[in-house]
């Protein structure tokens, strides 16, 4: 992190605009929020970014503010989230994004990272299960080494549940959404049966 990064007026001006996006504009992904929030702020240079945590600190102090109800919508995703990760559990799911980091807004996704032998299971199990999905993939980084991976989503609950596939040996890899961020958190099961019962 930048030294004195918390105390720059206009990154911190960025973070707060960023995390109002998220929230009103449920946009999930923390770069798309950033780029939003400093052409907003007029700020172009990329330097003055904050940190996806600056923002967290912002999510927080806005639903304090203007979301209250923001604990029971959490603590909602999070049981559906475990209820499809319980339904998926041959497929070894683990629940990321921003329903484990708590940062979940109204129009936030389930994020779910399955591993598994044969990834074309997993299809045949929606498939035998009658559920419609749809196909994308998404990029991601073991190290510098780039992992393009299938993505299933679905719709439960009026919300997209999104399955990226991935083998058991990335399951041991540090994966990250950049060569140069940090590695992507997540959560098995028991664990997010932990958080609900904390919560």
């Amino acid at each position: 992190m930048p030294r004195n990064s918390g105390r720059n007026p206009l990154r911190q001006s960025i973070a707060s605009v960023a995390a109002r996006l998220m929230v009103e504009d449920g946009i999930e992904d923390y770069a798309q929020a950033k780029r939003k929030a400093a052409r907003q702020v007029g700020a172009p240079d990329a330097r003055l970014m904050p940190t996806n945590e600056q923002i967290d600190i912002e999510l927080v102090a806005y639903r304090s503010l203007f979301q209250q109800d923001h604990s029971t919508h959490l603590h909602e995703l999070r049981e559906l989230a475990l209820c499809i990760m319980r339904e998926l559990s041959a497929f070894n799911p683990y629940l990321t994004g921003s329903v484990l980091s708590g940062s979940a807004g109204i129009y936030a996704n389930i994020q779910l990272q399955l591993f598994c032998e044969n990834l074309k299971t997993v299809e045949h199990y929606l498939l035998g299960k009658g559920v419609p999905f749809r196909t994308a993939e998404t990029r991601l980084f073991a190290g510098d080494m780039p992992i393009v991976a299938p993505v299933l989503i679905f719709v439960r609950a009026g919300l997209d549940v999104h399955l990226t596939l991935l083998s058991p040996r990335e399951l041991r890899a540090s994966l990250r959404t950049a060569p140069s961020s940090k590695p992507i958190n997540r959560a098995k099961a028991e664990a997010v049966a932990a958080l609900l019962d904390e919560g």
